[in-house]
C-alpha cells in the first residue's frame, strides 16, 4: 500500500488551483499580436458571423468540455454548494486533459433551481462543445440532463449517472467472464435509487440482465408501493420481476450480485445469504457498504470505489474516452449504444490480464481512453448521430 498522504501534501497539491490556460499560438512579436488579436482577429470573427459552423474550426469550442455543477451532491460530502465544489470540478477538468487530451472548464452555479440551471447552460452554449454535468442531486439531475440534451445539439452526460453505469457494466461483464457465467442470467440487487442507482439499473436492463431488484431507504422499489417518485415508479415497472417485498434481507437472499451505490451499510448476514460465487460491488466512498475483507468471506469477487483495494470501479475509465469519442465523431448526443460500446471497450483492454482481482483495468491504464474513444466514435457513426 502507498504511504499515507498528509494534509500538507493535499493542500499543497491544490494551491492556486489545479488548472491553467496555455497558449496554442505564439505571442512573441508585434506581428503575432496583430494575428492573434487586433486587427487580424476581426477577419475571423466576420467569417464566423457569416458562417457559424466555422466556430468549430477557428475557436476551441469544438474540443472544449464544460464541467458544470451546483455542488448539491458531491461524492462523500453531500450538498456543499458551488464554491466548495469547485476543487472537485477542477479535478474533473484535469482528468479530461490527462486521459483524453481534452480542454475543459469548471463552472459552478449558485442556484439549485432546475429552470435557472438549464437556462444558464443554454445561454452559455456557444462557449463549449460538450457538457459534463457533475454532482447534481437526484431527482433534479434527471430533469436537468433531459432538458439540456433536448435543448443542445452537442454531447451531454451526467457522469454520476452514466459514467458509473458504464464502468459497473464493464466490471460485471468482467466478473461474469472470469466465472464463466452469462451476465444476463445474474440476479442483481442494487442498493441505492439515486442518480447512480437508477442509471445502473437502466444500463443493466439495456445490457440484457432480466432480474434486477432496486433498494431505496424504505426497501425494495416495487409497483405496490404508494410512496414512489415518478422516476422510481418507472423503475418499479421494469425491475423486480419476482415481485419481491421487504428490504435488503429479502432482496439479497440467493442473489448473485450486490451493487452498493448508497451511503447505507449492509449487514454481513445478508451477504452471507447470497448465492454461491457471489459478486459484491461495494462502491460507496470513502466507506464501502461492507468492508472488502468481510465481503470476501462470502463473495468470490469483490470490488470497491477505492484505490487501496483490488478492482477499483472508477469513472475515469469511462468519461474521458466517452467525450473524446463523441467529439471526434462530431456526435450530436451520447446514445445508449455509445455507452454500451464504451463498457465493451473498457473490458476489451484487459485481454488475458482478466482475473478475479482484475475485472477492470487500472484507472491509470493509458490504453483505456483511446480504446473507449474509438469504440464510442464508431458507435456514433453507426447510429447516425455523428
Amino acid at each position: 500500500m502507498p504511504a499515507a498522504i498528509t494534509d500538507e501534501e493535499i493542500f499543497a497539491g491544490h494551491l492556486g488551483g489545479k488548472l491553467s490556460v496555455e497558449l496554442a499560438a505564439p505571442l512573441e512579436t508585434q506581428r503575432d499580436l496583430s494575428i492573434a488579436y487586433t486587427p487580424g482577429v476581426a477577419q475571423v470573427s466576420r467569417a464566423i458571423a457569416a458562417d457559424p459552423a466555422l466556430a468549430k474550426r477557428y475557436t476551441w469550442t469544438d474540443r472544449l468540455v464544460a464541467v458544470i455543477s451546483d455542488g448539491s451532491a458531491v461524492l462523500g460530502l453531500g450538498d456543499i454548494g458551488p464554491r466548495a465544489s469547485l476543487p472537485v470540478m477542477e479535478g474533473k477538468a484535469a482528468l479530461f486533459k490527462k486521459f483524453a487530451g481534452l480542454d475543459s472548464i469548471p463552472i459552478v452555479l449558485d442556484t439549485n433551481d432546475v429552470d435557472e440551471i438549464v437556462e444558464t447552460i443554454v445561454r452559455l452554449r456557444h462557449s463549449f462543445g460538450a457538457v459534463n454535468l457533475e454532482d447534481i442531486s437526484a431527482p433534479r439531475c434527471f430533469e436537468i440532463e433531459r432538458r439540456v440534451i433536448e435543448a443542445l445539439e452537442c454531447p451531454v452526460m451526467h457522469d454520476d449517472q452514466h459514467g458509473t453505469a458504464i464502468v459497473v457494466l464493464a466490471a460485471l461483464n468482467g466478473a461474469a467472464k472470469v466465472q464463466g457465467r452469462n451476465t444476463s442470467e445474474l440476479k442483481v440487487v442494487i442498493s441505492g435509487a439515486g442518480a447512480a442507482g437508477v442509471a445502473c439499473a437502466n444500463m443493466l436492463l439495456l445490457a440484457g440482465i432480466r432480474d434486477v431488484v432496486v433498494l431505496d431507504s424504505k426497501g425494495i422499489v416495487s409497483s405496490d408501493r404508494q410512496d414512489l417518485t415518478s422516476v422510481k415508479t418507472d423503475l418499479a415497472a421494469r425491475t423486480n420481476p419476482r415481485a419481491l417485498a421487504g428490504g435488503a434481507a429479502e432482496a439479497l437472499a440467493g442473489a448473485d450480485v450486490f451493487l452498493g451505490l448508497s451511503a447505507g451499510k449492509v449487514d454481513e448476514s445478508y451477504i452471507a445469504s447470497m448465492a454461491p460465487q457471489a459478486i459484491v460491488f461495494a462502491l460507496s466512498n470513502p466507506d464501502p457498504e461492507i468492508h472488502p475483507e468481510v465481503a470476501r468471506k462470502y463473495a468470490a469477487i469483490v470490488a470497491t470505489g477505492r484505490s487501496d483495494f483490488p478492482n477499483q470501479i472508477n469513472n475515469v475509465l469511462a468519461f474521458p474516452g466517452v467525450f473524446k469519442g463523441a467529439l471526434d465523431a462530431g456526435a450530436r448526443r451520447i446514445t445508449e449504444g455509445m455507452k454500451l460500446a464504451a463498457a465493451e471497450a473498457i473490458l476489451s483492454v484487459l485481454g488475458d490480464e482478466l482475473a478475479a482481482d482484475k475485472i477492470v483495468p487500472s484507472p491509470l491504464d493509458p490504453r483505456v481512453a483511446p480504446a473507449v474513444a474509438d469504440a464510442v466514435a464508431a458507435a456514433a457513426r453507426a447510429e447516425g448521430v455523428a
